[in-house]
């Protein structure tokens, strides 16, 4: 079971294990990490679980259209290393990978 950890604006962080095929979404609301609102529950539909991946990026599958399109939508800005956590499942390759929560205004 991979160990995710979530970076919040203040630099707070919440290191948790997520199931093997859980999203990191997932993981997320289902641990009460704050700052992932998921409002279309991980239908790759809103953007509100953008985050910045801070390592283990390389250990991603390609950005989906879908995926790209929506991270022009965001409401914070979009980064090089700007993934929506719905579309990253966890998997053993991303055990120990860091993911930052964009501040909101």
């Amino acid at each position: 079971m991979p160990t995710i950890t979530y970076i919040q604006p203040d630099e707070t962080t919440s290191t948790i294990d997520v199931d093997v095929g859980l999203s990191l979404m997932h993981g997320a609301t289902m641990n009460d990490i704050e700052g992932i609102a998921a409002e279309c529950g991980g239908n790759a539909m809103c953007a509100t679980c953008h985050v910045y991946v801070e390592s283990h990026f390389d250990q991603l599958p390609p950005i989906s259209d879908d995926e790209d399109a929506l991270l022009y939508s965001t409401a914070a800005e979009r980064q090089e290393n700007s993934r929506l956590c719905c579309q990253i499942i966890a998997n053993d390759l991303l055990n120990g990978m860091a993911v930052r929560i964009p501040q909101v205004d």
